[in-house]
This record gives C-alpha cells, sequence and structure tokens, in this order.
C-alpha cells in the first residue's frame, strides 16, 4: 500500500520540474518561489522534524542544531574549493560563474531527502492506515516543492537540460524507493533526525547565498518578493494540514 501511495508522490514532483521549465520567461519569479520554498522547507519542515529526531544534546545545543550549522558550512566550503578547482584549471564557469557541481550536488541532497520522505510514508503505514494517509498527502504536497526545486538548482548551475531532467526523474522516483525501502529495514530515528538537520543546514546556505541573491539582481521587483513569500506560506499551508 505504501509504494502505491507514494506513485503520487512520483508524479507530483514531476508536475513541479515540469512547472519550472515552463515558466523560463519569468526567471525571477521562478527563483524568489524557489527561494521560498526552500526556506519554508528549512524552517518549517526540515528543523521541527530534525529536532523531534534528534538525539541527546551535545554541549547543551541539540545534535540536530549543530550538524544544521554543519551542513551550511559544508555547502559553503565546498563551493568555494570547486570555484577555487575551477579558476585554477581556466574555467570560466556557467551562469555568472557558478559552478555545475554544486548545482548537481544539491539536487542530489534533494534526492536524498525525497527518499527520506518514501521512507516517512512506509513508517507510517507500519503504524496504522490514517497516519500513512496523512503523511503521505504532506509528503504528495510538498513534492511539487520538491521537483520545483531540483529542476531550478540543477539548471541554475549551468548544467545542460538533460540532467536537469536526470535529476528530476530521480526526485520522483525517491519517495517510491523509499517506500519500498520500509519492507526491509527501519532507519534508526537519531541518524534521520542528523540527517534531515545537515540537510536543512545545506539547503539554507543555497536559497540565502544563491537563489535568492540571483532572483532579486536583475529584478528588484515586489512581484519577486511576493513570490518569496508566496513559497513559504505554501509550505506552511502544507505543515498545518499535515499536523
Amino acid at each position: 500500500m505504501a509504494v502505491f501511495v507514494a506513485l503520487g508522490a512520483f508524479l507530483m514532483t514531476l508536475v513541479g520540474g515540469w512547472t519550472a521549465q515552463r515558466v523560463t520567461d519569468r526567471r525571477h519569479l521562478v527563483l524568489g518561489l524557489a527561494g521560498g520554498l526552500m526556506l519554508g522547507v528549512v524552517g518549517l519542515d526540515l528543523l521541527p522534524e530534525a529536532l523531534d529526531a534528534a538525539g541527546e544534546p551535545v554541549f547543551g545545543v541539540p545534535a540536530a542544531l549543530l550538524l544544521f550549522v554543519a551542513g551550511f558550512l559544508v555547502a559553503h566550503l565546498v563551493e568555494r574549493l570547486l570555484a577555487v578547482r575551477q579558476a585554477a584549471h581556466g574555467a570560466a564557469g556557467h551562469g555568472n560563474g557558478r559552478v555545475p557541481q554544486v548545482g548537481l550536488t544539491a539536487a542530489a541532497a534533494m534526492v536524498g531527502h525525497s527518499v527520506m520522505d518514501g521512507v516517512a510514508i512506509g513508517a507510517a503505514f507500519q503504524v496504522g492506515g490514517g497516519m500513512g494517509v496523512a503523511v503521505a498527502l504532506a509528503v504528495i504536497a510538498h513534492d511539487f516543492a520538491d521537483g520545483f526545486n531540483t529542476y531550478t538548482l540543477t539548471s541554475l548551475y549551468g548544467n545542460a537540460r538533460r540532467k536537469a531532467l536526470a535529476m528530476l526523474f530521480a526526485d520522483a522516483v525517491a519517495p517510491v524507493v523509499g517506500a519500498a525501502s520500509t519492507l526491509l529495514l527501519t532507519i534508526p530515528e537519531g541518524l534521520l533526525g542528523g540527517y534531515l538537520g545537515f540537510f536543512g543546514g545545506a539547503l539554507l546556505y543555497l536559497a540565502a547565498a544563491e537563489i535568492l541573491p540571483e532572483a532579486h539582481h536583475d529584478h528588484p521587483a515586489r512581484s519577486t518578493l511576493l513570490c518569496t513569500v508566496a513559497g513559504v506560506a505554501f509550505i506552511w499551508a502544507v505543515v498545518g494540514v499535515a499536523e
């Protein structure tokens, strides 16, 4: 049953990616919306889940928050190292100097998050059918944002459309794989919380340091800001309905 329901997440992810492709003439609005969706996912979904699942505090600080900061720093470090390496080899870069590997790495992290979404669906169905349906509806709703962000992140960093579509498809399949995996194994809660915290930090870096500045660079318009706020509000609504 869990795998069958996860097919809804598969379809919704593809719809999100398709939407991101169709609005290329309003790129600043797409990026503004993507930044808002990412901020909403981090602050309203990932961090609360990470704190709930995290283990004991480390020197008075929740482990999930330490990993959240670590994820932010690692994302920054990886981007800088790749940029320096590219400059040392005399590469001009793509998309205003952005490094394509950063986009692929970020998209791969989105895929990992979607696998965990599928695991959540499977685990909820193990508890009960009602809970399984509730969790599945929440995952399906925000998988539109996952597909949207996966395609946007990959293409923003100068990757070819073929690679962006490949990452989108991988992100769409991921919840089905995650749901199927619960038939065979169970992920420890502490490990899951740590992963969510680390991923949240990396995602926040990309939203705050890359996506939103790019959205407002050539188009400092009120409409772009409204798209960002709408993205956050959408995730808030999804989380509220799921509770």
